[in-house]
């Protein structure tokens, strides 16, 4: 559905069908997924410039534009996570001859399953930093006490000077019954449901870490370039962020 909302082909009839739903419930849809999207880009070029070079990126869905090893600093190692296998096949396929970049299968709700994994733990040293990267993610996790849990198994995880990326919807201009629609929409998915959260909801995701200026804000407000464009404002639903970094 996200690499729809981006206009790309990696999707599937299903995928189509419900996105259609979605974009006739939450008119800015694809300008939500685009935002995240550049938000991507920006959040890891900053890290790159800040000298991380190792990244975990969890729940990547099928590869679309402007991914994670697309804009990293060269020579940085990259591991996509997913639990479709539908996804890691192609994805596998797509990333086969990139040394640097694996994808490997894991379950954001059982970090063991990802932060165990033979794979991932050969191609990054978590021993030095690894920017975890939770993007548009979190609110498939409709549990918030699951959904901190599994935050909190990934600061444990990693070295202090660790990043913290989050991107997450919020109810924005939908009412409750709009939100009721969109959960059900996503309930009938593989996602299995989605919740709007918070910026005090989604900063408390940051607890042990130090937000990057300008912390907790809408993405399109999250270190923009001053050459980028305005995206139409069809009115729906809003997308926040931050980027935080581990203390010691």
């Amino acid at each position: 559905m996200y690499d729809y909302y981006l206009g790309g082909k990696d999707n599937f009839a299903a995928d189509r069908e419900a996105a259609r739903k979605i974009i006739a419930l939450v008119p800015n849809a694809r300008e939500i997924a685009r935002t995240n999207r550049v938000f991507l880009g920006r959040a890891v070029r900053h890290l790159s410039a800040s000298g991380i070079r190792q990244f975990l990126d969890i729940g990547t869905g099928l590869p679309t534009q402007e991914n994670v090893h697309q804009v990293a600093a060269e020579g940085s190692r990259v591991v996509y996570v997913d639990n479709d296998p539908i996804v890691l096949t192609h994805a596998q396929a797509l990333l086969a001859d990139n040394p640097d970049t694996i994808v490997a299968e894991g379950d954001l709700l059982r970090p063991e399953t990802i932060l165990d994994n033979p794979a991932v733990r050969a191609h990054l040293d978590f021993s030095q930093p690894v920017a975890v990267l939770m993007l548009a993610i979190l609110h498939f996790v409709t549990s918030d006490a699951e959904a901190a849990r599994a935050v909190t198994a990934f600061r444990d995880a990693v070295v202090p000077g660790s990043p913290l990326v989050i991107s997450h919807v919020t109810a924005g201009d939908l009412s409750e019954s709009e939100v009721r629609q969109g959960d059900q929409i996503y309930r009938a998915t593989q996602a299995g449901g989605i919740v709007p959260r918070t910026v005090a909801q989604v900063r408390s995701f940051f607890e042990g870490y130090d937000l990057v200026e300008p912390g907790v804000v809408p993405l399109a407000d999250w270190r923009r370039d001053p050459d980028e464009i305005d995206l139409p404002d069809r009115g729906g639903a809003g997308i926040i962020g931050a980027v935080g970094v581990k203390r010691p």
